[in-house]
């Protein structure tokens, strides 16, 4: 019997359902009217999105900042660092973007709160949230010689810090029907990097988180995916390797293109995940990497 009759004969005895007629037979039931599902409820452009950004005074959370403000964003910075995230903040207001500004501490959950409650305050919503705030901790140690604190310290950083931003970024953008939130995750969750356990082992658990927090609200409208930096031209990179040119010169061999990421690069991956536009991409991690796991 061809293939094509069988296939239609079981999709006849397995019902009407159109998807599997259609896997089936390549034949669409044409009796079948689904209601068009539209997705979160979301603004349709990025000019009338609230985004908040942790981690914004430097390196990639500024970039992010940038790069939505030139979307017509209005937008919710925070970091620990006031004068500096004032000024940026002026900086922006000067050249006609809306925004404003929080001293944020993500180690305080109190303090996550409080920066969602004046997001929503000040602006009515919130619809997109980087996750961006983080720390290296002590670098180039092995995990024997790696002290307790320090591996406390980066886990309370790294992973509960985006832990009780999610919470807090999901209640308020399920009150408006949806939205898009973005963990900064690094390379270092997807493979290992000897010298780094307390490093690595926080980015995968920022990387398994935003997959389970993905299925956990995919059904409502809450969108959450990740993306994956290899080494970008930042300040955290220097700090990490003690500023040696050596090491810094090794590292860019490591990169199949031959360089280091920049910040603006790891900004527009930022910008398409939380596109509106992307609404059917959820639980993803997307490396930012010029290659490095490629190979």
């Amino acid at each position: 019997m061809p293939l094509r009759s069988t296939a239609s004969g079981l999709a006849g005895r397995l019902g009407p359902d159109p998807i599997m007629g259609l896997l089936l037979t390549g034949v669409p039931n044409p009796s079948y009217s689904p209601l068009i599902d539209e997705g979160p409820k979301m603004p349709q452009s990025f000019g009338e999105s609230v985004v908040l950004i942790t981690g914004a005074t430097s390196g990639i959370g500024l970039a992010t900042a940038h790069a939505f403000a030139a979307k017509g964003c209005k937008l919710v910075l925070s970091g620990r660092r006031k004068e500096l995230g004032e000024n940026i903040v002026k900086g922006i207001r000067d050249e006609g973007g809306n925004a404003i500004f929080v001293q944020t501490d993500v180690d305080d959950a109190q303090q996550i709160e409080d920066l969602v409650a004046q997001a929503v305050e000040q602006f009515g919503r919130l619809d997109i949230a980087f996750n961006n705030a983080g720390i290296e901790g002590d670098a180039a140690i092995p995990i024997q010689e790696t002290a307790l604190d320090n591996f406390d310290r980066v886990l309370r950083t790294n992973v509960r810090g985006v832990f009780v931003s999610m919470q807090e970024e999901i209640a308020a953008m399920l009150r408006n029907g949806g939205g898009a939130i973005v963990n900064n995750a690094s390379i270092a969750g997807l493979i290992g990097f000897p010298g780094a356990s307390a490093y690595g082992a926080s980015k995968h658990a920022v990387i398994g988180m935003t997959k389970t927090v993905a299925l956990e609200y995919a059904t409502q409208g809450v969108r959450v995916n990740a993306v994956a930096p290899a080494v970008i031209g930042t300040g955290m990179f220097e700090r990490f390797v003690d500023q040696n040119a050596e090491v810094i010169d090794y590292a860019k061999t490591l990169h199949p293109m031959g360089r280091f990421g920049r910040s603006e690069e790891v900004a527009q991956a930022v910008v398409w995940l939380a596109s509106p536009d992307n609404s059917f991409t959820t639980g993803i991690t997307v490396p930012v990497d010029g290659g490095f796991t490629a190979q």
